[in-house]
This record gives structure tokens, sequence and C-alpha cells, in this order.
């Protein structure tokens, strides 16, 4: 792991005690049994489990894609997991960055068009019309950022996964998120290609400082984190200098 020594104070982003089930049927399936974590500003955590340990689910909850049974989420000391549905599509839209494993990138755009769709989305038409000279500068800058300044006409079909998964994080980036949620970045790549990616999120998280949550099952991409936390049956595995601060 890397070593270096944070601050810490409040936490930007906690996940306190959380519990979350699911219906299957007649049945409720526990996911998440009291599991939670930290990420301090500017860190860097990786979150670690076999499929079915509920790492997915604490990393939606923690975005307020999903909302817990019981727990709470914390940002920057304020509770937001009980705030209103427009309150929490603000903190979506403004706080949070997503990139997931299958990338989730619109056929019909280009990549340069998929990169501005978030600030189309938060603008309305009116609004992205008068600045969309300016956020097509800002989309053009972050592709040069993650390598993919000569892809930009590109529509997703005609890049490999690889070059998918960078605009997906230039996407993320536009908004200009402060924590940058990672659902298994590297794991529909091969061995090489996921360790580009994993150089792209550790340049962000060094030069910006950009506060990076991400889950995965891979040992090697975990051990890159300043920290790792281990899930398993939807509860902290263990206790001790890992997931220490």
């Amino acid at each position: 792991m890397r070593n270096e020594i944070l601050t810490m104070n409040t936490p930007l982003i906690s996940a306190q005690a959380i519990e979350k089930s699911y219906a299957k049927g007649q049945m409720k399936v526990p996911v998440l049994r009291g599991a939670g974590l930290t990420a301090q500003r500017g860190e860097l955590v990786s979150v670690i489990g076999q499929s079915g340990s509920g790492k997915s689910t604490l990393l939606h909850v923690m975005g307020l894609l999903d909302s817990p049974d019981n727990g709470e989420v914390m940002l920057d000391g304020r509770r937001i997991d009980n705030l209103s549905p427009a309150a929490r599509d603000q903190l979506r839209n403004h706080v949070f960055g997503f990139i997931f494993q299958f990338y989730h990138l619109l056929p019909e755009l280009t990549l340069l068009e998929n990169v501005m769709a978030p600030l189309m989305i938060r603008h309305s038409f009116l609004g992205f019309w008068r600045q969309r000279k300016q956020v097509r500068t800002q989309a053009q800058e972050i592709l040069q950022q993650v390598g993919l300044d000569h892809r930009m006409k590109h529509r997703p079909s005609e890049l490999s996964g690889g070059e998918m998964q960078r605009g997906a994080i230039a996407r993320a980036l536009i908004a200009k998120p402060e924590i940058l949620l990672a659902d298994e970045p590297t794991g529909n790549l091969d061995a090489s290609t996921g360790r580009e990616i994993m150089d792209t999120l550790i340049r962000l998280n060094e030069d910006s400082k950009l506060t990076i949550v991400m889950v995965t099952h891979d040992e090697a991409v975990a051990q890159q984190a300043h920290r790792i936390v281990r899930l398993a049956e939807g509860r902290i595995a263990t206790l001790g200098h890992e997931e220490a601060a």
C-alpha cells in the first residue's frame, strides 16, 4: 500500500453501521450487516471482498444511488442519506463522480459528447447553450488529461475497453466532483490495460488530491491504495493495520 500520511480530521465521506437487505420473492436477503468505512479528503481507499460480500452495495449507498435500511452516510460531518430526493440529486451531480465496470457510455454519442453529457443534464437547455463553448473546451481538456484527445470524435464502438474506461473517467471528472466512487474500474480489462487505468486514478489522486473510494476483488489493485477495507458477508472482515487510519 502507498504510505503517505494523511491528516485525520472529520472524514470527507463516511458510512456508519450500514444495513441493507433486498427482497427475493417472499424472503429478505441481507447484503450489508452493519458495515461502514470512512475516507479522508485526498485519500484513496480500496474496498475488497469476494462477489456477494456487499462491497458494491456499500459504494452505491455512499454515493446515494441506494438508501440504507439502517445506518447513516455523512458528508463532511453532515448526514446526507436522509435528504430530500432533490437534494440527493444535487449531491450526485455536484459532489460525486461515478465510474463502473461496464463504462455506460451512450453508443449514439461521440466520446466528446459523452464527456459533455453530465453538464448537459446539469444545466437547462438555454443554460447549456450559453455555455456550450466553455463546456466543449473543458471536455477537450479532460480528454487530453486522460490521453484521449485523438479519439474525441469516435463513438464507443470504435474504442478499446481501456479507452472506454478512460472516457468514463473523463465523463465523471467534468462535473469537478469532490469524491470519485469507482466500482471495479479494472474488472472488465486485461492486466496491462487495468494497470493503465490504475495509473490514471493514482495520478488524479496525487495531482488533484481527488478523494477516491474504489471497490475491487483484485488484491494487486487494492494494494495500490492508501488503505484497504475488507468486507465479508456484509461486515468489515478484519480490524487491523489496513483499516486503521
